[in-house]
C-alpha cells in the first residue's frame, strides 16, 4: 500500500523517463510563460499520463509553420515535442478572411468570364470554325429511329429523308425501313401515306390532303429493289401544293408483320424564291482575310441570311461562313468571309472549298418565319493557294465586343480592388 497522495511509479517507466530530466530546467526557464498560459489544458490527464508526457512514443508533432515563428515553423521560444495553443480567432478577423475569400471567388469568376468572352470573339461571327458547328456543317438530312407503335412490339422504324428545305419545283424523298432492337432488318410495308398542311400552321385543314406512294422497286428515287427500305417521292409545286408557303407533312402507315404504327416527316415549302445565286464567285485578300463574293440576283428587298461551309483540300470541314444583312433588289454580291487569325489557328490544307449554300429571306412576323432560296448543293467554288503569310493574326474588333470587354475588365479590377483594401487592413491584434 502506498501513503495517501503518493504514486507508485514502476521502474520501467521511470527509467523510460530519466531521459527528459535534463530538459527540465530549460522548459521552465524558457518556457515558464508557456506553462503558465497553458495551465491544466495541456497537462495529460491521470497519473501514468504524467510520466507517459514526456517518453518518446507520445510526443506530440512538431506545430504547422505560423508567420514570424523561428526555425522549423515553430514559434520562437518553443521546445520540439511541446504543442502551442493557437490563440482564438477574434470576431473581427474571421469576418475580414470571409470577405477575403468571397472576393477572391468573384475575381476568378471575373477572370474566367472574361477570357471565355475574349476567346467566343477572337473571330467575326460571320467566319466560325468548323467545330463549333458540327450540326451546321452539313445540310439538312435528318434519319431518326423511333418505336413502330407502344404495344410493347420490340420493332422501330428508321425514317429519313434527302432534305427539309424546298422550293420551287425541287423533290424531297422520304425512306421508311423496319429493323428489331438489334438493328437488323424487318419485314415492312407502307400501307398508306399522305401530304398535307402542319397542323400548327396558321388556317390549316383548308387544302385536302394528297396520297403519295411509297415502294421497294428500285425506281423514282428507291436506290434498291427488295432491300426493305420504302421510298416515297414528293413534289409539292406538282402535287397539290403549287401556291402554298409553310410547313407540310407527310403522314404514313406502316406494317411490320402483324404490328402497325405511323410516324410523319415535316418539310418547310417556299413555291417561288425572293432571290436566286448566281453561282459566280469573286475572291479577295482584304486586311489579311479571304472574301468570298457570291453573286445573287434579288426580286424581293429585305434582310437576307446566307450560309455556306468550308473544307480543307482532303475535304475535312474547316469553317461555317456567313452573311446577314439588308439586300435592295437587283443583281448584287454577298460577303463570306474566311477570317484570317481563323486560317493561322487552324492551318488548313489549300485550296479551300466553298460547298453547299443556303439562303433565305427573313420575315419580321408571320408563319413561317423566312421565304427560301434554292440552295447551291456541293463544292460551288475551290480557292487559289495562298501563304500564311497572306493572313493576318489580327482579333475581330467590333463597338459592341469593345463595350463589352470593357464592361467584363472593369468587374476584374473592381474585385481585385477589393482584395487589395482587405489586404491593407491593419489586423486585429493577437491575444
Amino acid at each position: 500500500m502506498t501513503p495517501t497522495g503518493t504514486v507508485s511509479v514502476p521502474a520501467s517507466r521511470m527509467r523510460r523517463a530519466l531521459w527528459a530530466v535534463p530538459l527540465i530546467p530549460l522548459v521552465l526557464g524558457g518556457m515558464g510563460w508557456w506553462w503558465m498560459e497553458a495551465g491544466a489544458s495541456s497537462e495529460p490527464s491521470g497519473e501514468d499520463g504524467a510520466w507517459e508526457a514526456s517518453s518518446p512514443p507520445a510526443m506530440p508533432g512538431p506545430a504547422p509553420r505560423k508567420s514570424g515563428g523561428g526555425m522549423g515553423g515553430r514559434p520562437a521560444g518553443s521546445v520540439p515535442g511541446v504543442a502551442v495553443q493557437e490563440p482564438a480567432r477574434g470576431p473581427e478577423e474571421a469576418e475580414r478572411d470571409a470577405r477575403r475569400q468571397l472576393w477572391e471567388q468573384r475575381l476568378a469568376r471575373a477572370k474566367q468570364t472574361l477570357e471565355s468572352y475574349m476567346k467566343a470573339t477572337r473571330y467575326p461571327p460571320e467566319s466560325r470554325p468548323a467545330s463549333e458547328h458540327p450540326d451546321q456543317m452539313e445540310m439538312a438530312e435528318p434519319e431518326r429511329t423511333r418505336p413502330l407503335n407502344k404495344d410493347g412490339s420490340d420493332i422501330q422504324l428508321r425514317l429519313k429523308q434527302d432534305r427539309v428545305f424546298v422550293v420551287g419545283d425541287e423533290v424531297v424523298h422520304f425512306f421508311v425501313g423496319c429493323e428489331d432492337a438489334h438493328r437488323m432488318p424487318r419485314p415492312c410495308q407502307v400501307v398508306s401515306a399522305s401530304a398535307h398542311e402542319a397542323e400548327h400552321m396558321p388556317g390549316a385543314g383548308g387544302m385536302p390532303a394528297v396520297p403519295l406512294p411509297f415502294s421497294d422497286d428500285g425506281a423514282a428515287g428507291d436506290a434498291l429493289s427488295g432491300d426493305g427500305t420504302f421510298t416515297g417521292r414528293f413534289q409539292p409545286s406538282k402535287q397539290g401544293f403549287p401556291l402554298y408557303s409553310g410547313t407540310l407533312r407527310v403522314d404514313v402507315q406502316v406494317r411490320s408483320g402483324g404490328a402497325e404504327g405511323t410516324a410523319f416527316f415535316d418539310i418547310m415549302y417556299t413555291p417561288s424564291p425572293p432571290a436566286l445565286f448566281t453561282g459566280r464567285v469573286r475572291e479577295v485578300l482584304e486586311q489579311g482575310s479571304l472574301q468570298l463574293y457570291l453573286g445573287i440576283q434579288v426580286q424581293k428587298a429585305g434582310r437576307y441570311v446566307v450560309a455556306g461551309r468550308v473544307d480543307d483540300e482532303s475535304g475535312m470541314p474547316f469553317a461555317h461562313v456567313s452573311f446577314n444583312e439588308e439586300l435592295k433588289p437587283g443583281e448584287q454580291e454577298v460577303k463570306l468571309t474566311i477570317a484570317g487569325n481563323l486560317v493561322l489557328d487552324e492551318v488548313p490544307t489549300f485550296p479551300l472549298k466553298l460547298r453547299d449554300v443556303e439562303g433565305f429571306l427573313l420575315k419580321e412576323r408571320g408563319d413561317p418565319d423566312r421565304e427560301l432560296m434554292t440552295s447551291l448543293r456541293g463544292y460551288v467554288h475551290t480557292t487559289n493557294d495562298y501563304p500564311a503569310a497572306s493572313f493576318s493574326t489580327a482579333e475581330w474588333q467590333s463597338e459592341e465586343r469593345r463595350r463589352y470587354l470593357d464592361e467584363l475588365n472593369r468587374d476584374v479590377i473592381d474585385a481585385q480592388t477589393h482584395l487589395d483594401a482587405i489586404d491593407m487592413e491593419e489586423a486585429p491584434p493577437r491575444p
